[in-house]
């Protein structure tokens, strides 16, 4: 039976790194759960980061989470989910219109456009004659 030994490798970041990640935090641009995934890092090595690097800890207070981060995230979200459903009724309609032109083709052209592959070609620009 063979035992699996597991290494502690520590990693060693730079103070500018940590300031960077600090101030993503507090711009609101990452929750502390976010920045822990996104960086493997084990969440209170980020809170002391923050309690060191962070321009409102002046005062000695703890910040646990700044609401106001989780909020605008939220928030930026919620446009963008807009913006996306804005953009697929666009869309949608741009696929009915085009549908309506291929039947329209097909009723007063006589153009199947829709046809399977192995039917002869359409006589392209002529006209035909309905039957």
């Amino acid at each position: 039976m063979s035992k699996k030994i597991r290494l502690n490798s520590k990693r060693k970041f730079s103070e500018e790194f940590k300031r960077i990640r600090v101030a993503e935090y507090e711009r609101g641009d990452y929750t502390v759960g976010e920045i822990s995934d996104l960086y493997q890092l084990n969440s209170a090595v980020f809170y002391r980061w923050i309690h060191k690097y962070s321009k409102y800890n002046k005062g000695g207070y703890k910040i646990v989470e700044m609401s106001e981060s989780s909020e605008h995230k939220v928030k930026q979200l919620q446009e963008r989910i807009k913006e996306l459903e804005r953009i697929i009724g666009q869309k949608q309609l741009q696929v009915d219109y085009l549908e309506k032109m291929i039947d329209i083709a097909k009723e007063e052209l006589g153009i199947d456009i829709k046809k399977n592959s192995n039917t002869s070609h359409s006589p392209g620009s002529e006209k035909t004659d309905k039957k």
